[in-house]
């Protein structure tokens, strides 16, 4: 059974991925766009969700794991956009290069889709966060690079 079905399971992990959205992305959006699709994405911390969110999305909550959130919308020719499906893969690396791969977890919500990849960090580290997104599996992925600097909560 998935747990994300639930109309109370999917509205509990959206406002959550919601506000961590808000919080992180305060000073910038993140975001990808050209004329097909946009690709948003942030870093956040596996302890802003609630408990009860993480543990119904078996997701791993510590004040030492972070979480990154990407989706992809496609543009229609009117500037509407939707959710669509994508081959997402990531890693996450520190400042000697040493990298951890990040398995990537589908949240389907209906109007809404969500990949959500988790990794582990130590106090004020600065990590390179790395991903590859693809919409289409008939054309190259698109490339983001961000770094961001994670503090223990």
């Amino acid at each position: 059974m998935n747990l994300i079905t639930t109309p109370l399971n999917r509205l509990l992990l959206g406002s959550a991925l919601l506000l961590s959205i808000s919080a992180s992305s305060a000073l910038a959006e993140q975001k990808v766009a050209d004329g097909r699709y946009e690709i948003h994405y942030n870093a956040f911390n596996s302890s802003f969700l609630t408990p009860e969110v993480a543990e119904l999305n078996n997701i791993t909550r510590s004040k030492y794991r972070a979480l990154v959130n990407v989706s992809v919308l496609k543009r229609g020719e009117d500037g509407s956009t939707t959710p669509v499906t994508a081959i997402v893969s990531g890693s996450a690396a520190n400042l000697l290069g040493q990298a951890q791969q990040m398995e990537f977890q589908k949240i389907d919500e209906g109007d809404a889709l969500y990949y959500i990849g988790s990794f582990r960090f130590t106090e004020e580290e600065r990590l390179k966060i790395s991903l590859e997104v693809q919409p289409d599996p008939d054309e190259s992925p698109y490339n983001i690079e961000f770094e961001q600097t994670f503090y223990a909560d």
